[in-house]
């Protein structure tokens, strides 16, 4: 048997830091359950501009579609913030996702109980908190067309058109009923159906799915509406279905409710490959962080809880998943936290490399 592919990016700001401690995960896997990843590694986003004058190189595109999961750090920084937009830092990932085809992003909004403190909600009700949010990530007002800045009527105009078909509405509604079949068989669907024709479309697709989901309970609320009962009640909500710019804001409005950016992995699938596995991109939902790359800051639980999602949804090594995400919570539940999880006055916060070795530690104590 071949051993499973990983093309590690680990790109710009905090990128490299955390994925230094992925590293260690990987190197643990393959010496206690004796899988051994077959890694390499490249660049994308300001690095790959640094040195290809484009945010991904055409020959590490092409790496992405051979492998059999692509597990990314981050992109972007002030450095590149007056670059063209065609070869932005983000311009990489974007392309990455649009070229694999990748479009149900699933981002994963889970409280530890050791982080319900740090909510900006009351404990009780984030304490125990698992949502899914289940984004479809390759149409839709980001990539629809005209798009641009025109001239029109002695004044400047800025377009971008929302546009969906009903196949890129249904495949990644089928992604989010089989997670909904596996997880409480409960499915809310966003959109903006009432101002918005794409919301009527997406509405009557989700709802014509539903009947080959009979087991699966369905309803339906307005984006806006759910952006609200996010932060008043979000143990309404199990399996969240939404477009590719209310997905990107309701899994950010999500992530807060956790504690912690840096706490929140998420994965990127698409078609099933020759082996039956999707394509898929992993990547923690935090961003680049310049202000703290290079200080040993990070925290890099979101990257490894990255990796788990690649071991249960890429290699199916649900076991190991499950080891690592325990692992995790171990470390928390200890008291070990990096900077961005502490609001104790004179307690000294893990480094990144520090955090990484608690994992670790956590691990071998499992066996």
């Amino acid at each position: 048997m071949t051993n499973p592919s990983l093309l590690i990016l680990p790109g710009d700001g905090i990128g490299p830091e955390v994925m230094a401690e992925v590293r260690k995960i990987i190197d643990w896997i393959g010496t206690n359950h004796g899988v051994n990843f077959e890694v390499s590694e490249d660049l994308v986003g300001g690095a790959a501009y640094d040195k290809h004058g484009v945010p991904l190189a055409d020959e590490t595109m092409a790496k992405a579609q051979d492998v059999d999961a692509v597990l990314l750090g981050a992109v972007g920084g002030p450095k590149y913030d007056d670059l063209d937009f065609s070869v932005k830092p983000e311009r990489g990932l974007l392309r990455l996702r649009k070229e694999m085809d990748l479009y149900s992003n699933l981002r994963p909004a889970q409280c530890f109980d050791a982080l319900a403190d740090f909510s900006s909600l009351k404990k009780d009700i984030v304490s125990g908190l698992d949502i899914m949010i289940v984004r479809e990530l390759t149409s839709g007002v980001y990539f629809g067309e005209p798009r641009g800045i025109f001239e029109e009527g002695g004044e400047r105009v800025g377009i971008n058109t929302q546009r969906y078909t009903e196949t890129e509405i249904e495949r990644g509604a089928r992604s989010a009923f089989e997670l909904a079949m596996k997880r409480n068989k409960r499915l809310c669907s966003m959109e903006k159906a009432n101002v918005m024709e794409s919301g009527i479309l997406w509405r009557e697709v989700v709802t014509r799915v539903a009947k080959d989901y009979p087991e699966v309970e369905l309803s339906h609320m307005y984006a806006d509406n759910g952006a609200m009962q996010l932060v008043r009640a979000p143990k309404q909500f199990d399996v969240i279905y939404t477009d590719n710019l209310f997905g990107d804001i309701l899994s950010d409005c999500a992530a807060m409710l956790t504690g912690s950016l840096g706490m929140l992995p998420s994965a990127s699938l698409g078609a099933p490959m020759e082996n039956g596995r999707p394509k898929a991109l992993y990547e923690p939902v935090h961003g680049s962080a310049p202000d703290i790359a290079g200080e040993g800051k990070a925290n890099p639980c979101a990257c490894i809880l990255s990796f788990a999602m690649a071991l249960r949804y890429s290699f199916d090594m649900g076991a190991e998943a499950d080891r690592v995400e325990a692992a995790v919570e171990k470390v928390l539940a200890d008291g070990i936290r990096t900077g961005d999880l502490l609001n104790e006055d004179g307690v000294k916060p893990a480094s990144t490399s520090e955090m990484g070795d608690a994992v670790i530690a956590a691990l071998n104590a499992s066996l």
